[in-house]
């Protein structure tokens, strides 16, 4: 199915290449590889015994907001190249990226805790509800006894990702028709408010416990839409120019590192269970901006290393197996330090071999669909 625009109210997509993005123009966007590699490391460390040290759901956050950014991104440029955006084949290339690794985890894990091999429960419903992106309400509502394998409670962000995804093209091509598209963030910005008001309801009102506000969609979907908003942020070529200054960038690299370490020191738990989430993805927009528009700059230029871009490529999969191999190491040794070494090592060839032997062969068909 394809969804065909109308001319934009603000103008033509020409007259918008003119003004001053927040995205490159270019295939490649420099430095999303090394935030996906720089968000498994802060989930791995978390989940490996450092979580009082290193905040993992920072690498959650971060994790929602690339996808955000990211996605986006290439919905305005096939929706600029073409004047629509094809929903059934953005769903195809979704289906063809997450599914076929995630079987293969599930698959392998299920059969090694129903054989005694892993630690946990393995059940069908637990099976199917994280195969079809429904495990954070599956844990939340449905299985209060968390009778699944250890390690795969992490899919409960694949399912977020995915919730938002059901609904999020036909939001942004109606508002690429119907809307001045210099608003749209304004819009998106105003979904994130109301997000921000449904989290203080929950946990003033409803007395929501802090895995309500972490782990539902409709609590944390701000955190991909603050990227939705830097994608589709258009800034008038003097605003634009100014940004680009020594000074002004780093000022905004500096606030945003200011307002991510304030976000982590603050322990009071209304703001933890609420605002931090805003907070975060208002951090990381001059963060993310700086390091598209200047990745040779430092920090950013860390990110664009050759080693720290693999790692991201395989963050998927890492990210799918890590906790599952955390939880199941124990008998290596009685050395934590050797034990997590070696789920690590584990991860990281299991992520290589399914980038060769799946990933490598479906982003040939993944291209068909562009």
């Amino acid at each position: 199915m394809t969804l065909a625009r109308s001319l934009s109210p603000a103008g033509s997509a020409q007259e918008w290449r003119a003004l001053g993005m927040v995205h490159t123009q270019h295939k490649e966007i420099p430095s999303l590889d090394g935030w996906r590699a720089l968000a498994i490391a802060i989930v791995f460390l978390s989940h490996a015994g450092l979580g009082r040290i290193v905040p993992g759901g920072l690498g959650v956050t971060i994790f929602f907001f690339l996808s955000g950014y990211l996605i986006t991104t290439l919905l305005v440029r096939e929706f600029d190249r073409s004047d629509s955006v094809n929903v059934r084949h953005f769903y195809l290339r979704r289906l063809l990226r997450l599914t076929p690794p995630l079987l293969l985890v599930l698959v392998l894990t299920y059969t090694l805790t129903w054989l005694g091999i892993f630690t946990g429960d393995a059940s069908w419903s637990g099976f199917l509800a994280q195969l079809f992106y429904f495990a954070n309400y599956y844990v939340l509502f449905f299985d209060p006894g968390h009778t699944l394998p250890q390690g795969t409670g992490v899919f409960w962000s694949l399912a977020v990702e995915e919730h938002f995804y059901f609904v999020f093209p036909a939001l942004f091509v109606f508002l690429m028709h119907k809307a001045d598209r210099r608003k749209i963030p304004l819009y998106l910005g105003g979904l994130c408010l109301l997000v921000l008001l449904w989290r203080y309801g929950l946990v003033l009102l409803g007395d929501a416990s802090m895995d309500r506000t972490y782990y539902a969609t409709d609590t944390r979907i701000d955190s991909i839409l603050f990227g939705c908003i830097l994608a589709t942020l258009k800034l008038p070529p003097a605003v634009y120019a100014a940004l680009h200054k020594p000074a002004v960038r780093v000022g905004g690299v500096t606030l945003g590192v200011v307002l991510l370490l304030l976000s982590l020191a603050v322990r009071d738990e209304v703001f933890r269970e609420t605002l931090r989430y805003s907070v975060q993805g208002l951090a990381l927009m001059p963060l993310f901006f700086y390091s598209v528009m200047h990745p040779h700059s430092f920090p950013f230029r860390l990110l664009n290393l050759r080693w720290v871009q693999r790692i991201g490529i395989y963050s998927y999969s890492i990210y799918l197996s890590h906790e599952i191999l955390l939880s199941n190491v124990d008998w290596v040794s009685h050395n934590a330090a050797i034990n997590i070494a070696v789920a690590a090592v584990f991860s990281l060839l299991f992520a290589m071999a399914v980038d060769r032997c799946i990933d490598a062969p479906l982003r040939v068909l993944r291209a068909r669909f562009r």
